[in-house]
């Protein structure tokens, strides 16, 4: 189990990776044009560049803690799912680094006695 969450938490970073990156850049350049009502619809541009920045680095260390720590780097995964869930909502594009994250984050968590080799 912690294995599998490790794997889930490099991959759910990595992709989320690609997420942050896009959404940081939206923000950036919306904000360069300064075109009034262009990022309107966007309700907390900080807080999505944050999370952009913080979730998936989260689910990396996590996924990497998931061996050696395996609640702390749960609690890891697990709070960088919710915070990717929150900031960027579930949607084609988040469904794979929320769930990858989520499903990380609770197979470290219930792995309680070290894995069998």
């Amino acid at each position: 189990m912690r294995n599998a969450a490790l794997v889930l938490g490099i991959i759910a970073g990595l992709i989320g990776l690609v997420i942050g990156f896009f959404s940081w850049g939206l923000i950036e350049v919306s904000q360069w044009i300064d075109e009034p009502g262009l990022i309107s619809w966007i309700d907390h541009p900080q807080l999505i560049q944050i999370v952009g920045l913080l979730g998936p680095v989260m689910a990396i260390s996590g996924g990497a803690m998931a061996r050696s720590s395996a609640q702390a780097g749960g609690v890891l995964l697990l709070v960088s799912a919710g915070g990717m869930m929150f900031a960027f909502g579930f949607n084609f594009f988040t469904m794979f680094p929320i769930v990858m994250a989520g499903l990380g984050g609770i197979l470290a968590v219930a792995a309680r006695t070290p894995d069998a080799h």
